[in-house]
């Protein structure tokens, strides 16, 4: 790694702590902690890599104690290494080319928050408006009405800790649970919202609040420290994995299936070599298959299709999802609805499956296998054709197939992932409170969805090297495990921040927060704070963000953060915007893998020519 150049001194302040010399930190303990997961070939090209930020700031951004933004850089920066080591693969033989990489801290930054910053015709997910844009996919009027989504927030027990109860998109059971009702017309307004669940909770110990979730199958969970979370027996599971797992499906496909990804008829299967090598997109060609909903899972998507891989998001017309997200998450997709239950959908699904290379499953483990599309059903599937797939899993939890990881089969969300591995208390410690708080954004979604990438990144590799099916793992808490061991800020960082976003000093503030603000409010208190402090991250709209009209959304123009790395040789981008879950399927019927569209605006933009197969 190349070292970073020192920012200059924020005026008036002492040298401030250095995201890039931190993101390179983080990179040396995630390259050591994946060991041997991660290709050698992947390793070798982490010398080439920068860390910089053009605004020349290379300082913390976010109001929190944690290194997100060296965690997330350093993911980024293995990312990257990913892709040159997959572009020597396929156009060189093999031979390692020396090649630049550049990760630029602010989109990283940026990345981090994407949800937050992405809009349509410059309204965010906080305009009530933008509603009218989006497809509805709040089926049970979880995210709507305020009263049913303060059902998934952090409150008080009765034993005086602190419970994070959540209905996972529906809050019926949830509420129900605490003797409250369903649905309550006479509360309106966040405060009396907020007061009349964390009554309800507050009636109850954390043992009852368990046996509740349970017979809610709920996905709530205590609120614990980093301490108490590494003396569980999941924990001490967790301790001991690496941030995501990489395993073929049979020992013997490894080392007897024929190699099938390079240079052979089904490498790369889209175009003669001529034209993958003017790609210059390493995925070009691949088809993955994502089966996800929410954040993290469809981030692993997003971030392949910004490799070039043709990425089909299927989601279920039946099934409720968090509106705006697909604004967000949905970039640079094709994205379709098939009700899985129906003998006519599963046998599009199938024809799907017959050519895909990578399933993307953010379910809850065994979700998926119920429905007949388990593991082993697709090696089944691989054996027949001829060649393997990637599968990369992608839950709240981890643990899948460790007998201690007591809570590997538990329902999780961000929230729940930050509760249970001492991300929130952590946060609240920093803002002087003796009580745990949800940091602002879903940042362990997004980091999450970057591990989850490598992973597919590094499955295909082994396919295309050694051949059979490969099986990868990756979870919420693991990302959560891998930032808490980069450790916390300097405490002389953390005053700094804690002065500069203390505001005016009153409950209306970032630090006037308590356990029991939403994470939106949360994070419109961050947001503003850090524009008031970080005004850099949001003033370069050209360089931070990309535009494109999208026909889905009304034909709206959205904008949303540019990806965050840059490799020599090789084009790293999106060629087509967001779009509605759904939105793909068609009045025709026809759902396949062919004839794509390309904007070709959003093509050039990236350095793919009008000239170009895929923009002809």
């Amino acid at each position: 790694m190349k070292p970073a150049q020192k920012p200059p001194p924020r005026s008036g302040s002492p040298v401030r702590y250095s995201v890039a010399r931190g993101a390179q930190e983080a990179l040396k303990r995630l390259i050591e902690t994946c060991g041997n997961v991660v290709p050698q070939e992947f390793v070798k090209h982490h010398t080439s890599v920068t860390f910089s930020s053009p605004s020349s700031n290379e300082g913390v951004v976010f109001p929190c104690p944690l290194k997100e933004q060296d965690a997330i850089a350093a993911i980024k920066a293995l990312e990257a290494c990913a892709a040159a080591a997959i572009a020597d693969l396929r156009w060189t033989g093999r031979e390692s080319v020396k090649r630049s990489i550049t990760v630029d801290l602010d989109k990283s930054a940026c990345f981090l928050m994407s949800a937050y910053l992405t809009t349509i015709d410059g309204q965010d997910k906080t305009d009530p408006d933008v509603k009218a844009k989006i497809k509805d996919t709040d089926l049970n009027r979880a995210q709507s009405i305020l009263y049913r989504r303060l059902s998934a927030n952090l409150y008080k027990t009765k034993d005086d800790r602190y419970y994070h109860i959540h209905g996972s998109l529906d809050a019926t059971a949830v509420m129900s649970s605490l003797g409250l009702r369903p649905f309550d017309p006479a509360l309106q307004s966040y405060e009396d919202c907020k007061n009349a669940i964390g009554e309800a909770v507050a009636q109850f110990t954390i043992e009852e609040l368990e046996a509740k979730n349970r017979e809610a199958k709920g996905a709530g969970i205590e609120a614990i420290s980093w301490h108490e979370f590494r003396e569980t027996k999941h924990g001490k599971v967790l301790s001991a994995k690496t941030p995501f797992s990489l395993q073929p499906q049979s020992p013997t496909d490894a080392q007897n299936r024929r190699p099938n990804f390079a240079f052979s008829e089904a490498e790369f299967p889209n175009g003669n070599q001529q034209e993958r090598v003017s790609d210059h997109r390493v995925l070009s060609g691949i088809k993955v298959l994502e089966m996800c909903r929410v954040i993290a899972g469809p981030t692993i998507g997003r971030s392949l299709a910004a490799h070039g891989a043709s990425v089909m998001k299927v989601t279920s017309p039946c099934l409720p999802d968090v509106p705006f997200f697909q604004v967000d998450v949905n970039t640079g997709k094709h994205c379709v609805d098939l009700d899985l239950k129906k003998e006519s959908d599963r046998e599009i699904l199938e024809r799907l499956l017959k050519e895909a290379d990578v399933i993307i499953d953010g379910y809850r483990h065994g979700a998926l296998e119920g429905l007949g599309y388990g593991v082993e059903k697709l090696d089944q599937m691989a054996k027949d054709r001829g060649y393997g797939f990637v599968y990369v899993a992608e839950d709240c939890f981890g643990g899948i197939g460790h007998s201690d990881a007591e809570w590997a089969g538990r329902r999780g969300w961000q929230q729940i992932a930050d509760c249970a591995t001492g991300v929130a208390w952590a946060q609240g410690r920093f803002m002087g409170l003796n009580e745990p708080v949800i940091p602002p954004f879903p940042m362990s979604d997004y980091g999450t969805g970057a591990l989850g990438c490598i992973a597919a990144m590094a499955g295909l590799f082994r396919r295309a090297t050694q051949g059979g099916t490969w099986v990868c793992r990756t979870s919420l808490c693991q990302y959560d495990v891998f930032l808490m061991n980069l450790g916390e800020l300097p405490e002389e960082e953390q005053k700094c921040l804690r002065k500069e976003h203390a505001g005016s000093s009153d409950e209306s503030d970032f630090f006037g927060l308590r356990h029991n603000d939403s994470v939106d409010e949360v994070g419109r208190r961050a947001l503003e704070s850090m524009r008031r402090n970080s005004p850099h991250i949001f003033r370069d709209k050209k360089r931070l963000m990309q535009t494109a009209r999208s026909e889905s959304f009304k034909e709206g123009v959205v904008e949303w953060p540019r990806e965050a790395i840059e490799v020599d040789g090789v084009i790293v981008g999106h060629v087509r915007p967001a779009r509605n879950n759904g939105f793909d399927s068609g009045n025709d019927g026809i759902i396949s893998w062919d004839g794509w569209e390309v904007d070709e605006k959003m093509a050039e933009e990236i350095g793919l020519f009008k000239g170009h197969p895929e923009c002809s």
